[in-house]
């Protein structure tokens, strides 16, 4: 009669351990480091994607209001996202024009989260 303990300490072991690995993947996709209040949008040439998990990344030369070009890294979803909203991994490439929605980081450095991109054709996307 003593195995219904053992079982249920064995369980409550599990759970606890299940929810220990989840907070961190939680953590991951918090948007802290973003200024949400203050969207942006951003003209610029695509010098380089990464079509990687967790994220895609799309590397832009972005021209200023005094002619200097800055680069921005500019994170999109995961890929699998992405797919799933009509991208493939080539639907942005080098040397394209793009224009990216979304939210700068708070620190002021040149990154954002895009939340779509038109493409060259018009064509705008979900990121």
């Amino acid at each position: 009669m003593q195995r219904r303990p053992i079982k249920f300490a064995l369980a409550a072991l599990a759970a606890s351990l299940l929810l220990l690995l989840a907070a961190p993947a939680r953590a991951h996709h918090s948007g802290a480091m973003f200024d949400m209040q203050h969207p942006i949008t951003l003209t610029g040439v695509v010098t380089k994607v990464e079509w990687t998990n967790p994220h895609a990344y799309l590397y832009l030369n972005v021209t200023d209001e005094k002619g200097e070009v800055h680069e921005w890294a500019v994170e999109a979803n995961s890929p699998n996202f992405l797919k799933h909203n009509g991208w493939t991994s080539t639907t942005v490439n080098p040397g394209d024009k793009i224009v990216c929605t979304g939210v700068p980081a708070r620190n002021g450095s040149k990154f954002m989260h895009a939340t779509s991109v038109q493409l060259p054709g018009g064509l705008q996307l979900r990121s």
